[in-house]
């Protein structure tokens, strides 16, 4: 299947481009998907194996952690958005 992967702030700069089309198994999920980018493009998503605290993940413009987090089934068209923590103030 076909996913739709948009990168922002420094996540962005790990992969050298804002927005990318990739190929994926059937059935992937939220989960499977980073872990094939963090591995790829080394960005740093995880920690103890869960997500790292004020990482976002949009699947279609809603955050996985108000669907299955990284259990998220994911289908063909799909769009994930993928936010490093932001500090500043």
């Amino acid at each position: 299947m076909e996913l739709t992967l948009r990168f922002f702030a420094n996540f962005r700069e790990d992969v050298g481009q804002k927005e990318l089309e990739r190929e994926f198994s059937s059935g992937s999920n939220v989960g499977e998907v980073l872990e094939s980018l963090s591995k790829e493009y080394g960005i740093d998503v995880f920690e103890d194996g869960e997500l790292r605290p004020h990482v976002s993940i949009m699947k279609n413009g809603k955050d996985v952690v108000h669907l299955d987090g990284t259990e998220t089934a994911l289908a063909e068209g799909d769009r994930l958005s993928i936010f490093p923590p932001v500090a500043g103030g």
